[in-house]
């Protein structure tokens, strides 16, 4: 319970930071005076849901009596399904079959991506340690 209030509140910070950086660049690069402040709200809370969501469902990975397909699947199916009912139902994707269908394949190209670095990582740590023990 410790480790998803710290990944709860590490999310939450994650996404108003996203969502700052996001609103300040559209003000200044876009040149607006002001911004809808409905849209803003809107928006940011969807952000900080979302920072949420990509931190407290990567504990899937922990849990120690799956597989990593079985992990892998359960934080996939988790996050695709919230983000794009979040994207869709805030606007962020527009609600025509081609622009779902382009955000889903660029979704699953950086979930790959971010998948495969991250097993990477891992693996080396693992043979990291594992070096170190054999010095033992």
């Amino acid at each position: 319970m410790r480790i998803f209030l710290y990944r709860s509140i590490i999310g939450i910070l994650i996404g108003s930071f996203i969502s700052i950086i996001v609103t300040s660049s559209i003000i200044y690069f876009g040149h607006l005076p002001v911004i809808h402040g409905e849209s803003f709200l809107k928006n940011s809370f969807a952000s900080i849901f979302c920072g949420w969501l990509f931190t407290v469902s990567s504990l899937y990975f922990e849990l120690e009596s799956l597989r990593l397909s079985q992990q892998t699947a359960l934080h996939f199916v988790t996050v695709i399904v919230l983000y794009f009912i979040l994207s869709l139902g805030i606007g962020w994707i527009p609600f025509e079959w081609k622009s779902i269908l382009l955000s889903v394949a660029i979704f699953i190209a950086i979930y790959i991506v971010v998948w495969v670095c991250y097993y990477l990582y891992f693996k080396k740590l693992a043979n990291q340690m594992n070096e170190e023990l054999k010095k033992i």
